[in-house]
């Protein structure tokens, strides 16, 4: 079994152009004919292990950190790399130093008490997410070949001070999904394309895909993901697992390669709620280069596993808005049987509950596309003359100069509009700001929830995974994100069941800095339904009936 390739610290970025690329972009891309046999891999001794599980195996002695980054290592080798594995394609880059830190972490092991559920835990991280390593942050893009930050990003400083032994960088969609409207999830110039481990011919969505993956298929213990608007929510979906979008300032951004400040955010994966809400104790807290997170200043740490209740539905009204629903009949049914245990465990639904606008115009784009340019133009900058790019600008004319590796399925036309945006202080962007928050938010969301005297509401997480076209993009269906992601809100997807062996979830959502109150249903419902199932990599869906 080959080991995982590690970065070299210097790359030259010419030759990887000519080389690395060309395969990234175009050898990693063809989907598993329904002729092939499924290649699955071996049996994996950590598969489905939560973070008490590990920890546990750690304190008996089972288990050293070192060998439990060994064998995820292992693992995302059998499942990327091996030419005899199911290729899903999940990690972009391994951490050069990861055994050394899981060394480190031993000793400390040894000599003192653990830091806390994290010591020794293996994480993956989205590359948008900078760390000053030996690793790059590229966003997936060839433009940003070699770059690295002076420092971390807030989240991966918590990380490793939680004790996380940070394995490596995730797939995504290239630069998380804003560089056009016909873009296919899951691939990047740099990575080439991700597959659903339920199914590798189908999308694991995006635009954090390669984490949504990574986690699914037993790769890592947890990963980080990103969200703007769906990027957290719709790979978890798809790919059978939990994920947690938080209220916009609960987890710093800094040193992430941003999209909009307005909706950005970052936020666990994991197979578990109780996983997620680990991940997310060490995640959030008060960043001083941040100004979003200012309201956590002074405000002591939250143990979000505090908040794991499983008779939270007793009693709790939850607003069913079925405005989400009806785009498949077959996640429709999911849904009502997912409402009928709701009613058994004692939940109160409000059903339905009309909430928010049916939809924001242009309004949204004009705020991505606005803070897109400013604040990638603030990112890129801050990385110092020795930075491969500069400006929105000089990644749109690299993209044009290396089109074949670039650009081979869907272009740039969202940067190009960005582009042609003004300054933050332009009145269409303000007005379009101003729209969407009282659309989401006083008239929206908060609205509802008063009205109705809420504790949550719900809604479908989207659909089945649609089968991966390079050709004509994405074809994704339905879904819960856009109101409390333009809310800035936090929103919360579990496993919900399986249409033709592909996973669907279901979305809780709420009022601002609710993650509490969302987290007690989820893991409410996720107790009393078990609906998570490990992957099979089948080649293609069975549709059968």
């Amino acid at each position: 079994m080959d080991k995982p390739e590690t970065p070299i610290s210097s790359p030259n970025r010419r030759s990887f152009l000519k080389t690395t690329a060309v395969a990234g972009a175009a050898a990693m891309l063809a989907p598993a004919s329904a002729a092939e046999p499924s290649p699955k891999p071996p049996a994996f001794e950590l598969d489905e292990m939560t973070i008490a599980d590990l920890q546990k195996g750690l304190s008996s002695g089972k288990f050293t950190v070192r060998s439990l980054t060994e064998r995820y290592l292992a693992r995302i080798s059998a499942l990327d790399k091996d030419k005899h594995g199911p290729a899903v394609n999940a990690v972009i880059q391994i951490n050069p130093d990861a055994l050394q830190i899981a060394d480190a972490l031993d000793k400390e092991r040894r000599t003192n008490k653990p830091r806390g559920p994290l010591h020794g835990i293996p994480v993956l991280i989205k590359d948008n997410i900078g760390t000053a390593d030996r690793m790059m942050t590229t966003a997936g893009s060839l433009a940003l070949l070699g770059s690295i930050p002076s420092s971390d990003a807030f989240l991966v400083s918590r990380l490793r001070h939680a004790g996380a032994v940070i394995l490596g960088k995730t797939n995504l969609s290239e630069w998380a999904n804003i560089r056009s409207n016909h873009s296919t999830s899951g691939w990047s110039g740099r990575g080439g394309q991700t597959r659903n481990p339920y199914a590798l011919d189908r999308n694991p969505c995006g635009s954090s895909s390669g984490s949504g993956v990574a986690v699914s298929a037993n790769q890592c213990a947890v990963a980080v993901g990103t969200e703007t608007s769906g990027s957290i929510i719709c790979p978890s979906t798809t790919n059978g697992i939990v994920g947690i979008k938080p209220t916009v300032g609960l987890v710093s951004r800094s040193v992430i390669i941003p999209i909009a400040h307005s909706h950005d955010t970052a936020g666990p994966m994991a197979r578990t709620v109780a996983d997620a809400a680990a991940l997310l104790s060490a995640l959030a807290g008060y960043d001083p280069h941040d100004s979003a997170t200012a309201p956590l200043l002074d405000k002591p740490a939250v143990d979000y596993t505090r908040f794991l209740d499983p008779a939270a539905l007793r009693g709790a009204r939850i607003g069913v808005v079925r405005k989400n629903f009806g785009f498949s009949d077959a996640v429709d049914r999911l849904m009502e049987d997912c409402l009928a245990e709701m009613k058994r465990q004692g939940a109160v639904l409000v059903d339905p509950v009309e909430v928010g606008p049916a939809t924001f115009g242009d309004s949204i784009l004009e705020v991505f596309l606005t803070e897109l340019k400013a604040d990638l133009n603030a990112y890129l900058a801050a990385l110092g003359p020795a930075a491969p790019v500069h400006s929105l600008k000089e990644v749109i004319e690299f993209n044009e100069k290396h089109r074949r590796q670039e650009m081979p399925y869907f272009g740039q036309d969202l940067f190009e509009k960005a582009e042609t945006k003004g300054p933050l202080t332009n009145k269409d962007y303000l007005a379009a700001l101003e729209k969407n928050r009282e659309l989401s938010r006083t008239k929206g969301i908060d609205e509802a929830m008063d009205k109705h005297q809420l504790d949550a509401l719900l809604g479908p997480s989207g659909g089945p995974a649609w089968t991966t076209d390079l050709l004509n993009g994405d074809r994704s269906r339905g879904g819960s994100s856009g109101l409390p992601a333009a809310a800035g809100y936090p929103h919360i997807t579990v496993p919900a069941g399986f249409v033709f062996g592909l996973p669907v979830g279901i979305s809780f959502f709420g009022r601002a800095w609710s993650e509490p109150v969302l987290i007690k249903l989820a893991y409410a419902f996720e107790q009393a339904t078990h609906h998570r199932k490990p992957p099979q990599f089948a080649p293609t869906a069975d549709l059968k009936v």
